[in-house]
């Protein structure tokens, strides 16, 4: 078996007498390695930027945090639902459905206090018509 260190291809400690074609055939291997290992590390780099989730392509911590007027009565049933609140949730509701099942049950909610149960509640007390009634989100069921 052989090795790869620098320009030569040897096990280390043993000289192989080297001809012009096998360090040729060294430096091809070489060359294709790291043209491989480039284009894996790109691959990932670009379906990493490309991603789309449940928030399509806005990170979950973007969609959260436009929801911020929203805290208040995320994990309070009794709290007045701000209108700006009432905006960004049908805002959302209606580019990405999805999203808000996802932020209510990510860690990003728990960490700040917010209750799914009665996060998953402020479509219907904004009186949202398009709001997904009766789907499931997670262990919830949106009223």
């Amino acid at each position: 078996m052989r090795y790869m260190f620098g320009d030569t291809c040897s096990k280390p400690g043993v000289k192989l007498r080297s001809s012009s074609l096998e360090t040729m055939g060294c430096n091809m291997r070489a060359w294709v390695v790291t043209v491989l290992v480039v284009l894996v590390a790109s691959n990932v780099f670009i379906c990493d930027v490309y991603a789309a989730g449940e928030c399509g392509k806005t990170p979950i911590r973007s969609a959260a945090a436009s929801l911020s007027p929203c805290l208040g009565a995320a994990g309070n049933a009794r709290a007045a639902v701000p209108p700006s609140c009432c905006s960004k949730v049908a805002a959302l509701i209606k580019t990405a459905p999805k999203c808000l099942c996802a932020i209510m049950l990510s860690p990003l909610a728990k960490q700040a206090g917010i209750k799914p149960g009665i996060a998953l509640t402020i479509p219907k007390r904004c009186s949202i018509k398009n709001r997904q009634a009766g789907k499931k989100c997670g262990k919830y069921t949106l009223p």
